[in-house]
């Protein structure tokens, strides 16, 4: 074993290596500051970021998103508004919603207005209109469903519908997404509203229900993934105390399997093995047992292509292929996973001497372990800032009036002002045309320059989460080179290493953070651009360019992965030495590739045990989410929330699971990876003599059978 982790690589043309310096103790504390100009850059950078954010914050309005808009751009139901107790937006003649300029413009070329309640009955003007006391109820009835400003109940109907004051007709309907859409119902396999199949159109025309279906489905082609957004917002709001629950019983277990690995690391890896193989084990098991239930049920057999997408999730749970992908999926897992233990089994026992050490380590420096809470607060704040100033920006337009006209007309689809719209020659050429708001948008200079700014706010995201991540590392390895470079260990570890660590990285690095996360950044950038391009070409017929975005893709996810491993390990080298960037990066390359056989040896697989911790601690809580969600413990049964998708919760509480196990896991992985470059170092720097003494601990000279002469290594 000790064999395989002092192999020596064969000299080649990585640099020279490190020599003896017996000034050299540990991180250096006489250090000057390093890559000032990207320092400067992210100063600057982040003051134009705020910039973006008062400016999309003053012009920006949420309610856009949130409130439905009439055919005045005013709001429904929205506090301090005229519209305040008129929380539903009515359509005159949701028929007209059947026409193409609904994909086109996202709009429905017929007047909409604010009303206090949605019509429950079948009503013409001219019924409402004509004499008897029962009428003039109905007319008054019907005036609420007609402009506010129509006042004069003795106008002629042909005026009124003429001038657009009033609907010619109104139907039974349902408030949906605050709208109000016909209510149909299915009697004996015919559509049917309000009992009725067909309708007076209020200009004596009979009319089909069918009609009134076509144009409810496609005003409701904008409102579909609203909906879908509304009801995952109601089962969070249902759910949202049980998924904090969850996440604070994966951040217990996370907590408590690290303090057991300080103890117990060699028992605790073996201990994880043997559970995630069970876990993986028992979810094959699961998965054939549901399979074996379906065979035979109706309906069962319709494959996943033939079935589509469907935002109801359980509809999948009841396909026998559904159960049969997950169980073919695990058991390609678990066999990967098996094959692995075999053939790494001795790099095994050697990567869990290297934990051992790692937990001394982070036993020594206990705060190490709540670090990452910090990085978590940073991270979220970064989080919560881009995606207010999204929402700000994309709401940051002014609201557009287009004509919308039945009949072909020259100036339908050009902009218009409603104020004014009645005094123009339009209406004149065109008399049934309409100034109805289309959408929010803009021609100012601000406008136009808005998805610039949208691309800055997500450049500027990446950039500052990538520094806060590499703040992260620099601080924890800084403190763990403290204590590898400790003679004496504990004795010789200097106090308050992580806070003397942190203010370091501050002080002295910040460009140079600044400098490898603006690099991740525009790689990550150029990531989302391919996705997005991938995206709009998925309806092209060029299979050339849809072969070279997806080799662009491989190439750029290749390239974002190795400069995280070469960002990770120039932070450590940034740490120890105070370098900048590139001269820690290209070290710290030279370096490894020097001992490249011990870095297969060890790190990676040691990188692969770590893992496998983090895999049984969110499939563990995974699990048990989906049993309580679904209702299948019985203890609890009753108390877990009515859902619309309860696939929500689960997977918030798995993504939420392996944030909070990365976390806590990747303290031992940076702690690992900071002693795994120290140790390659020392091997370096230093043979055992009395001048030039090992620092590592006398449990990995053990394992290498190395010793320092003259000196105790009890």
């Amino acid at each position: 074993m000790d064999e395989e982790l002092d192999r020596r690589d064969p000299p080649g043309a990585y640099g020279t290596p490190q020599k003896y310096d017996p000034t050299f103790k540990g991180p250096i504390y006489d250090r000057g500051c390093t890559d000032i100009i990207c320092c400067i850059l992210l100063f600057l950078a982040i003051i134009g970021y705020v910039i973006v954010g008062v400016v999309a914050w003053t012009h920006g309005d949420p309610r856009k998103v949130i409130y439905p808009t009439n055919s005045r751009g005013q709001f429904c139901g929205q506090q301090g508004t005229p519209n305040e107790n008129k929380p539903f937006l009515f359509y005159f003649n949701i028929m007209k919603c059947a026409s193409p300029l609904v994909l086109l413009e996202f709009q429905c070329p017929t007047t909409q207005i604010c009303v206090t309640k949605c019509p429950d009955r079948y009503l013409t003007y001219l019924k409402a209109q004509s004499s008897g006391t029962v009428s003039k109820s109905d007319l008054q009835y019907y005036k609420d469903f007609c402009v506010p400003e129509f006042t004069n109940l003795k106008k002629p109907m042909p005026e009124v519908l003429r001038d657009g004051d009033c609907p010619a007709m109104i139907t039974p309907s349902t408030p949906l997404a605050r709208r109000c859409f016909p209510a149909f119902s299915v009697k004996k396999g015919v559509i049917m509203v309000g009992n009725k199949t067909t309708f007076d159109d209020g200009v004596n025309h009979q009319r089909n229900v069918s009609e009134l279906l076509e144009g409810a489905k496609k005003a409701n082609v904008v409102l579909e993934a609203r909906q879908l957004a509304m009801k995952i917002f109601e089962d969070y709001t249902v759910s949202w105390y049980w998924i904090i629950i969850g996440l604070v019983i994966a951040m217990v277990a996370s907590l408590i399997f690290v303090i057991l690995l300080r103890f117990l690391a060699g028992i605790m890896v073996w201990v994880m093995i043997v559970m995630v193989i069970l876990v993986l084990g028992y979810g094959i098991f699961h998965c054939y047992m549901e399979y074996s239930k379906l065979k035979g049920e109706a309906g069962s057999d319709v494959s996943l292509m033939d079935l589509g997408f469907q935002t109801d999730l359980r509809v999948y749970l009841h396909l026998k292929q559904t159960w049969l992908a997950f169980m073919i999926i695990l058991c390609i897992l678990e066999v990967v996973i098996i094959l692995l233990l075999i053939f790494l089994r001795k790099r095994i026992l050697i990567a869990i001497a290297l934990i051992k050490e790692a937990s001394r380590a982070i036993g020594h420096i206990m705060t190490s372990l709540l670090f990452p809470l910090c990085t978590f607060f940073l991270l979220c704040l970064c989080i919560a800032y881009w995606a207010s100033t999204a929402v700000f920006l994309s709401t940051s337009n002014e609201a557009v009036y287009k004509v919308f006209n039945e009949t072909p007309c020259a100036f339908a689809g050009q902009t218009c002002k409603p104020e004014t719209f009645n005094t123009t020659n339009i209406t004149k050429q065109c008399p049934d045309a309409r100034c109805l708001f289309a959408f929010y948008g803009g021609e100012t200079a601000y406008h136009k320059y808005l998805i610039f700014l949208q691309f800055y706010n997500v450049f500027m995201f990446f950039w500052l989460a990538n520094f806060v991540i590499a703040l992260g590392q620099v601080t924890l390895a800084g403190a763990f080179a403290s204590y590898y470079w400790a003679f004496k260990k504990p004795d010789d570890i200097p106090a308050f290493p992580l806070f003397s660590s942190f203010g370091r990285a501050l002080r002295y690095h910040t460009g140079s953070l600044a400098f490898g996360s603006l690099i991740l950044a525009i790689v990550q950038v150029i990531r989302v651009i391919l996705e997005y391009l991938d995206h709009r070409l998925k309806v092209a017929e060029n299979k050339f360019a849809k072969f070279l975005l997806s080799c662009l893709k491989c190439c750029f996810w290749c390239l974002e992965k190795c400069l995280k491993f070469l960002t990770r390990n120039a932070y450590i080298m940034v740490a120890i030495y105070g370098t900048n960037f590139c001269t820690s990066a290209r070290n710290a390359f030279f370096l490894l590739m020097r001992n490249i056989i011990r870095v297969a040896v060890l790190d990676k697989v040691t990188d692969f045990l770590l893992f496998l911790g983090k895999l049984l601690i969110v499939g563990s809580v995974g699990i048990l989410a989906f049993f309580f969600f679904t209702q299948r413990i019985k203890l609890v049964q009753d108390s877990a929330p009515p859902l619309n998708y309860y696939w929500v919760p689960i997977l918030t509480v798995i993504v939420g699971s392996y944030l909070i196990a990365h976390g806590f896991f990747s303290v031992y992985g940076m702690c690992v990876d900071t002693l795994f470059l120290c140790f390659l170092e020392d091997l370096e720097r230093n043979d055992g003599s009395a001048e030039k003494p090992y620092f590592m601990s006398s449990n990995l000279k053990k394992l290498l059978k190395k010793t320092n002469k003259g000196h105790s290594d009890a």
